[in-house]
Parts: structure tokens; sequence; C-alpha cells
């Protein structure tokens, strides 16, 4: 049986466990081949570091498309998250339409800033981009800022609260088109994790835990790879946001305990056994 493969389209930072150090790794460990088609390369990420380099990667991704057409590529899932230009965001679209199959998972998330603010390599023209081309997918996972960027309302007016972040994914999902699990979100006091809401039977679900008291970058990134390399192997939403929810704790709690510094991300990498599919075992 083939492995599956997972189509990554992300930053690559040197520095920092994000993007693709964090969805090479993860996808790997659940049994999945994942092909990294890099929107950028940085030194390091752009939270907390200075003086980062940052090479735009736009030119190749077109080169890298139809390299990939010509060998007749198959991709279980299509996985799109930081993008380093404008230009990109016309490019993702296309790579959906021409890769896409009946099967195929198209995870797209809208990154695009966390913590009320947008990310600073990120234009208005790029928000409103990154937001038609989530219109592609079958599961987006914005974060709170990133829901009100795409719902068009400032980050100070997002209801709150468990109903609150029930009415967000369902006016996310467009209807009950797509799939949308809204990462951060808390249902109570100590409490975090996401709320989902799961197109193909229309229900909303809270999958929470409890909350580790401290910060880290890259947290998405790793909710998000997990999640989708879940649903390849044939988790259903729920269970797919439950597997991400405990991963992100287990690897937030390990570093808090190592009291590493907030910008060097979680230290995901011994508990990369902890996502080993069991047919793996």
């Amino acid at each position: 049986m083939l492995t599956p493969r997972v189509a990554a389209i992300h930053d690559m930072s040197g520095f920092g466990r994000c993007s693709l150090t964090v969805a090479i790794p993860i996808l790997s460990a659940m049994g999945l081949q994942c092909c990294p088609l890099p929107t950028a390369f940085l030194s390091t990420h752009t939270g907390g570091f200075e003086g980062f380099t940052f090479l735009d990667m736009t030119d190749e991704i077109p080169k890298i498309a139809r390299h990939w057409g010509s060998l007749d590529l198959d991709f279980r899932a299509i996985y799109s998250g930081f993008l380093g230009s404008e230009r990109q965001i016309g490019m993702v679209t296309d790579f959906i339409r021409d890769f896409r199959r009946q099967d195929t998972i198209v995870v797209v998330d809208p990154v695009m800033g966390d913590h009320g603010a947008v990310y600073q390599t990120y234009t208005p023209a790029m928000c409103e981009g990154t937001a038609r081309l989530a219109l592609q997918a079958d599961v987006i996972t914005p974060n709170l800022t990133e829901a009100a960027l795409l719902l068009g309302i400032s980050y100070g007016d997002l209801p709150s609260g468990e109903t609150g972040c029930r009415e967000i994914v369902e006016r996310l999902s467009l209807d009950g088109q797509r799939s949308v699990v809204l990462a951060g979100a808390s249902s109570g006091p100590e409490l975090t994790g996401a709320m989902c809401f799961d197109a193909k039977t229309g229900r909303t679900e809270a999958v929470q835990t409890r909350r580790v008291p401290q910060e880290f970058h890259g947290t998405g990134d790793v909710f998000t790879s997990v999640l989708t390399g879940a649903l390849v192997q044939g988790a259903s939403l729920p269970e797919a946001t439950r597997r991400a929810v405990d991963f992100v704790r287990a690897c937030a709690e390990r570093t808090a305990a190592e009291a590493l510094p907030m910008r060097e991300g979680v230290d995901f990498e011994p508990l990369l056994g902890l996502l080993i599919h069991p047919a793996q075992n």
C-alpha cells in the first residue's frame, strides 16, 4: 500500500520550531510522506527575533508544481499555512485546483496573525487573499485573531465564551459548506483547546483540556499538522481535533517544565512517539 502523501505549503524557518520544521517530522511520525513546498526560507520565524533573513520563494512555486504535475503525483491532503507574498495566494489556489482529487483533503491554516495583531509580513491585500484561499478548503484552522479577519470584524468584537466560539465556527462554516476548527478556543476558566464544526455531520463540539499558563510560538503549526495527519489516517474531525489538542498540551507541559524561551517553540521532538499510528506499532 502506497504511503499517503501530504503536500505541505509553508515557509521553512531554520530556527524556532514552526511551519515545515514542525510539519515534516509530525506527519512523518504519523506514517505519512510529507512533500514540502516552501513559500519562503527564513533564518528564524518572525516572532521574538530581530534581524531575521527572508528569502521569497514565489518564483519557484509554479516550477515545483509543474514538475510534480509531470510526475503525476497524487496527494491525500494539501495543507497550506504561512505564505510569503500576495502572488503566492493565486499560486496555491491553482495548486489546489490542479492536484485535488475526489479523496483529497484540503486543509488551509489561514495564517495571518495572533493576539489581535497581524503578522508584520502580511499586508491587507494578503489578508484579503488568504480569506479567498480559505474558500477552497475542506477544513480551516484559524485562531481567534484570524477568525476575526475572516469574518471582517475587529478582534475586540468577537463573541466570547463557549457560546461565542460556537457562533464563530458556525459563521465561518459558510452555512455548513466547510469544516472549521477554531484553535485556542476556551469554554471556561483554566481550559483551552478548540471548537470544531464538522461539515459532514453538521455538529459543533468543544474539545478542551487544561491550560498550561504560558505562551509558546509554533503551537498552531503543531496543532494543524497533527490534525491534518489524523484526518488522513481516517479520524473524524472531533477525533482529529482531540489528538491535536492533547499533543499540543503534552508539548506545552514539557516545554514549560524546561523553562525554554518562548520564541524557541515547543519541545515536541521527544514526544513524537505519541503520534505513531497504532498500525505502525
